[in-house]
């Protein structure tokens, strides 16, 4: 989606289920990652064409036919470092959606005489599980017989996956508001995915409630240890954009729902050694200007509580109220209120 690439992708991984060599359905056949690519293509400025993958990739067949892939979205690869940061936090919300997950029945006899043809196209039902929200779709896949312990299975078309299909309408509009572009809300997916017979005869189910997210392999460009002052000013003026940091209405009291995004945002301060960070309470124009001032004032001073309470030194952090000051959008629909009640993150030094 977007020019930044990622609903349809998911799409993809649905194909993946094919795999279940018909030659050998008493086995369990496992993905292997390093020989397996997953590719969204997503388009900005209505022309300009951009391909992106996911590094980490894990799933199997299951010898009753239940094929499952499951992808960790932190592991989303544009091939720049603050892009995979938007991606994650602005249109995945990784903090909270962590992995996307595909689910298919495969029929043995669609791949009953893959021995024979080598190579043929299914059909394949599969459901994905993408940002809270479960689809149900129908596809097809090409199914090849590499070996006998190896099966090939490729998009046969590319997919197209909108993203209103999956509640990520607002994560378009804060990757177009923070790359200043415009995004085209779907994209394509196309995929090529390798399975090895496993050897093994167990049943192995998969689903969303079942699998926790594994450490990703390869977490694209994401860098290890302290990051430098590029990169910690570019994470914060992404976290400003979140939208996820949440408070009862008229209240200060954080909603137990922010601590997702909260929790990432102090794991990302600690990786920026001697910066200080003013955490800036913003509100919409509702109310007094005074009363404003002293409610972004408490909402700014909870969020470093919490920050604090993870182990970030309090001289580290700034709490400011704005109040109504410095909206980013007119206060006159409940979506821009909306948008104008937000915390904000600067760098102070550096």
């Amino acid at each position: 989606m977007r020019p930044i690439r990622p609903h349809v992708l998911f799409l993809a991984l649905a194909l993946a289920a094919p795999m279940a060599n018909a030659q050998d359905f008493s086995r369990t056949w496992v993905l292997d990652p390093a020989a397996s690519r997953l590719s969204f293509q997503s388009v900005k400025n209505l022309t300009k064409v951009e391909v992106s993958q996911f590094a980490t990739l894990e799933g199997e067949v299951t010898p009753e036919g239940l094929a499952s892939v499951r992808i960790q979205l932190d592991s989303v690869d544009t091939g720049v470092d603050l892009r995979n940061v938007r991606m994650r936090f602005l249109f995945f919300e990784t903090f909270e959606y962590p992995m996307a997950y595909v689910t298919a029945r495969i029929n043995p006899a669609d791949l009953s005489d893959l021995a024979r043809t080598r190579r043929k196209t299914i059909p394949l039902t599969y459901v994905l599980d993408l940002h809270g929200v479960q689809r149900e779709a129908t596809t097809e896949a090409a199914v090849t017989l590499v070996t006998d312990d190896l099966v090939s299975v490729s998009s046969s078309t590319p997919i197209s996956v909108a993203a209103a299909d999956f509640n990520l309408e607002n994560g378009i509009r804060k990757l177009t508001e923070a790359a200043n572009v415009e995004i085209v809300p779907s994209a394509t997916v196309t995929f090529d995915f390798l399975f090895r017979n496993s050897g093994q005869a167990t049943e192995t189910v998969t689903t969303a409630a079942a699998v926790q997210p594994a450490p990703p392999a390869a977490s694209a460009l994401e860098p290890s240890g302290a990051f430098d002052l590029e990169a910690c000013k570019g994470r914060f003026e992404i976290l400003s954009r979140t939208d996820n940091i949440i408070f009862r209405s008229g209240s200060a009291r954080l909603d137990d729902r922010s601590s997702y995004i909260l929790d990432s945002i102090a794991d990302i301060v600690a990786r920026c050694p001697g910066l200080r960070i003013e955490i800036g309470g913003h509100t919409d124009s509702d109310g007094s200007d005074a009363a404003n001032l002293a409610l972004s004032e408490r909402r700014a001073a909870a969020v470093m509580r919490h920050l604090t309470g993870k182990g970030i030194g309090a001289d580290r952090l700034l709490a400011v109220g704005y109040g109504e000051a410095r909206p980013v959008a007119p206060n006159d629909t409940a979506a821009d209120k909306k948008r104008n009640r937000r915390i904000e993150f600067t760098v102070l030094n550096g």
